[in-house]
């Protein structure tokens, strides 16, 4: 028989959050939620919280008070007014979360705020579905070293998929993964055509709404360069042997080619419940988690070659991810720095990657003031984060923006928006 497996959610206010705590729900003979983390959503927190009877609440922001005062409101609307979770508020509330032992901590934070729950989840022994990729990616050296073999099982779609499809051979039998991608909303244009693009049109994703930051990476492609440099970290396969395919339709997640000539493609609909419910899970698989594909059905799925002269954000992570060191951190930063100025209708489109390759070559210029080139081994935090902030304030000087701060840096504890996690 099955044990019941203790659940922590990182971010459970967001998509990822609350489609964990629907797979949960009707599944209440295989998990039991301890503990949840949130951003500033009190009354959704609040009602999770009493629904799930929690151990531990933490938010971000406010203060216990209101934290306490909304979950005592919504336990008196649902008769059950004795409820009293511990609770804790503040910028260290998602660590506390992540270490309070779960078997599983689901992180679905967004952004590089996610890195020290990561390493709290780990140094704990949770397994960690990891849905927060920045995490992994500003961390990598970091958050290998502090994993044991298997405790991370990935929540991504597309490493979902990889990892799946990975069950069909040994490590050594492994030729190449291929990473799916939709393409965007710009798919087949051209480098020049991009030029006049409006903040509108690159939020028009063809399949999702997501939020500005991750729907604004899809259209540039930066998003599924984060994604090669996690495939590199998760599975620990080269770089040369990690390639990006175009597939608009999404319905194959990704795929494992094997050295025999065969490849296993992982494929369903393109929604985030069976990589959550598997992230919950692993290794075992729940049932009647999505619909499956209807193979009854005439459908024609397409695959083209990614573009990297209209879209050079995909070769640039490769060159980051080969450097290492805290060079994804900056990737990252400045992206998010130059994704608010184009938003706010200070830079065009293509300024965006062109700002990223800028900021990260002078960061390879600065070794002697910004941790560059740093071993796993001596690697920390602390060198991470500096390395953040360097970038967010290099983008904005290349932007001419030093003296304009366009908006707080993204070390905040933000749950994963709509879609958010799904496949770009």
């Amino acid at each position: 028989m099955t044990s019941l497996r203790t659940v922590a959610i990182l971010g459970s206010t967001g998509s990822i959050g609350t489609q964990a705590l629907d797979v949960i729900s009707r599944n209440p003979d295989r998990f039991r939620v301890t503990a949840l983390s949130a951003g500033s959503n009190l009354d959704l927190v609040a009602e999770q919280a009493v629904t799930f009877e929690v151990d531990l609440v933490a938010v971000a922001t406010g203060t216990s008070e209101q934290v306490a005062e909304a979950i005592g409101a919504y336990a008196a609307r649902a008769g059950r007014a004795a409820y009293r979770p511990q609770i804790v508020v503040g910028d260290d509330a998602a660590v506390t979360a992540a270490s309070c032992g779960a078997d599983v901590v689901l992180n679905g934070i967004t952004g590089a705020i996610g890195l020290r729950p990561t390493l709290a989840a780990l140094a704990e022994g949770s397994v960690l579905a990891l849905a927060n990729k920045e995490s992994l990616i500003v961390g990598g050296p970091l958050v290998r070293a502090a994993a044991r073999p298997g405790q991370i099982v990935p929540v991504d779609s597309e490493h979902s998929a990889i990892a799946q499809s990975l069950r069909g051979g040994r490590a050594e039998e492994v030729r190449r993964l291929v990473v799916t991608a939709s393409g965007g909303p710009f798919r087949g244009r051209s480098r020049e055509s991009l030029r006049d693009v409006t903040p509108e049109q690159a939020l028009a994703h063809p399949n999702f709404t997501m939020g500005r930051v991750i729907t604004t990476n899809s259209a540039t492609l930066v998003n599924k360069g984060l994604e090669v440099i996690e495939a590199h970290l998760l599975f620990d396969i080269p770089f040369d042997r990690i390639d990006v395919v175009v597939h608009p339709q999404q319905m194959i997640h990704s795929m494992v080619e094997f050295v025999d000539g065969s490849t296993i493609a992982q494929a369903g609909p393109p929604r985030m419940l069976v990589p959550i419910a598997l992230g919950l899970s692993w290794p075992e698989r729940l049932a009647d988690v999505d619909v499956p594909v209807d193979w009854t059905k005439a459908q024609s799925w397409e695959f083209e070659p990614l573009d990297d002269e209209a879209f050079p954000a995909v070769r640039l992570a490769r060159q980051v991810g080969e450097a290492g060191g805290t060079h994804p951190a900056v990737y990252n930063a400045a992206n998010e720095v130059a994704v608010d100025a184009f938003h706010e209708g200070r830079i065009g489109f293509l300024d965006i990657v062109d700002t990223i390759d800028r900021v990260v070559a002078d960061h390879a210029d600065h070794a002697n003031t910004v941790a560059v080139g740093i071993e796993s081994t001596t690697l920390t935090v602390e060198d991470v984060m500096r390395a953040d902030r360097w970038a967010r304030e290099q983008a904005r000087a290349v932007l001419g923006l030093a003296d304009d701060r366009l908006t707080d840096d993204r070390l905040a504890d933000e749950p994963l928006t709509d879609a958010e996690g799904a496949l770009r």
